[in-house]
């Protein structure tokens, strides 16, 4: 132990690493196992497309819209402690979903499970930057970024099996264990740590101003025909950019960080990136079930390649970009994770796990384990330690804030309204070009990446 820091090879310090990683990983395995029960869940409850669409992005949205608060509350009042709220928070919801009587009461259960995700979320990321050795921080973050892929990956497996075994609803009520475990770990191993030097007032109405644009810009995209919500939540997305600026240096988001360009290019990666994901991840466990007649198990096995990579090499990447940089592995790994996304779009009626389904998403899963470790160190080595929780909060909110939007706007972009899960020639049309479209927000993602990027922001970090 140095300067009350732990390294990871010592015994507190793999608890510090389980206790963060299944507190995340709760949060991952949740978003990917309900992908798997949607069309369970839309037939007993209705709903349609867009019942369907808000189950996933009435989540995403409070967590996007509160997930800076969280971190900035960890910040200042413990990480571990704001740890502990949000993960029983998130448990309590969750059996909300479970007991969900229709889609309304279903769609504002997964609103308060966001709530307790934003605060779970970023403090799992702030806890290892705070409590690890600076050298060991890369590789910590790497072991994060696999072990968490592994949750998300293996969510629809899990879900799958829930689904088809026990109904969709356990496939929310699964969470109580794991939430009941990540407490007792934190509990017993995980020490406190806050910034010593924050001060001032918490930015509520910044929040609000979030959170409310977010909900007008998402309501615009998902119903058709409701020009006003998204222009209100584009002004209102304006007026907190622009209070952000005013409060600064008490601001939700604090603007000096965004005066870095690296962290300003990687969260745009980060918007873009986790935007096609979020679309591949929606409609791809869909597809498989309505247009490809795989069983809810099937189409939750099609990912575990995912799985499998992320744990055998996530850890490496960040090994790799602490040595070589993150420009490189980044933008390797995100054309890869693209051209999987486009062999994706071979998936349709009658295909073969074997031929069309295992090939694309092995070659998504080594492009994200090449990616994402090395983007997440990226992140955390740009901010001040200091804002450890936020700059985490900032990039987490970036990321659920591409998915939620893609999520929205891409499925009636492309065709996929109404009852669209229940037509499987429709909904094949519509997540072909929904991956075509995917692709090339990757290629997108990826020039920004070689072009900003610097090669040695890791190794200025240990300094």
């Amino acid at each position: 132990m140095e300067n009350g820091l732990v390294t990871l090879k010592s015994g507190q310090g793999r608890w510090i690493l389980t206790a963060t990683v299944l507190g995340s990983g709760l949060a991952m395995l949740d978003s990917t196992v309900v992908n798997v029960a949607l069309p369970a869940l839309g037939k007993e409850l209705g709903g349609g497309m867009a019942g369907l669409q808000w189950t996933i992005n009435a989540y995403t949205l409070t967590l996007a819209g509160l997930i800076l608060l969280g971190g900035s509350m960890g910040d200042r009042f413990g990480r571990r402690k704001i740890f502990l709220i949000g993960t029983v928070w998130f448990a309590l919801a969750s059996a909300l979903c479970g007991l969900a009587p229709n889609i309304e009461v279903l769609i504002a259960a997964r609103g308060l499970q966001g709530v307790g995700g934003a605060l779970l979320t970023p403090g799992s990321l702030a806890i290892i930057q705070a409590s690890f050795v600076r050298g060991d921080r890369p590789r910590a973050v790497g072991a994060w970024s696999g072990l968490g892929g592994v949750a998300s990956a293996i969510g629809p497996l899990v879900g799958g099996w829930l689904v088809q075994s026990a109904g969709w609803r356990w496939a929310f009520l699964i969470n109580l264990p794991f939430a009941a475990l990540v407490v007792f770990v934190t509990l017993r191993h995980v020490p406190e740590t806050r910034d010593e030097q924050a001060s001032g007032r918490f930015d509520v109405l910044g929040s609000v101003l979030a959170a409310l644009s977010l909900a007008g810009i998402t309501y615009g995209l998902t119903e058709k025909g409701a020009p006003v919500p998204l222009v209100v939540g584009v002004v209102l997305m304006a007026a907190f950019v622009i209070l952000e600026i005013k409060r600064s240096p008490d601001a939700l988001v604090p603007v000096g960080l965004f005066r870095d360009k690296v962290f300003t290019a990687v969260n745009v990666v980060t918007l873009i990136m986790y935007a096609a994901m979020g679309v591949v991840f929606f409609l791809l466990v869909v597809q498989l079930q309505v247009v490809s007649g795989f069983g809810p198990i099937a189409a939750g096995s099609a990912l575990l390649p995912v799985t499998i990579l992320m744990m055998l090499l996530s850890p490496r990447a960040g090994e790799v970009a602490k040595r070589v940089g993150p420009r490189l592995p980044m933008t390797l790994g995100i054309l890869v994770a693209g051209v999987g996304f486009l062999w994706m779009g071979a998936i349709g009626e009658g295909s073969s796990y074997w031929l069309q389904v295992l090939p694309a998403v092995s070659v998504f899963g080594l492009g994200l384990s090449a990616a994402v470790a090395p983007l997440t160190s990226t992140v955390l080595a740009t901010a001040p330690e200091r804002y450890a929780g936020t700059a985490s909060g900032i990039n987490n909110a970036v990321a659920r804030t591409g998915g939620l939007l893609a999520v929205a706007a891409i499925p009636p972009l492309v065709g996929l309204v109404g009852n669209a899960f229940k037509e499987p020639a429709v909904f094949d049309a519509g997540f072909k070009s929904a991956m075509v479209i995917s692709a090339g927000m990757m290629a997108v993602a990826a020039a920004i990446t070689f072009f900003t990027i610097r090669t040695n922001v890791l190794a200025a970090d240990d300094d």
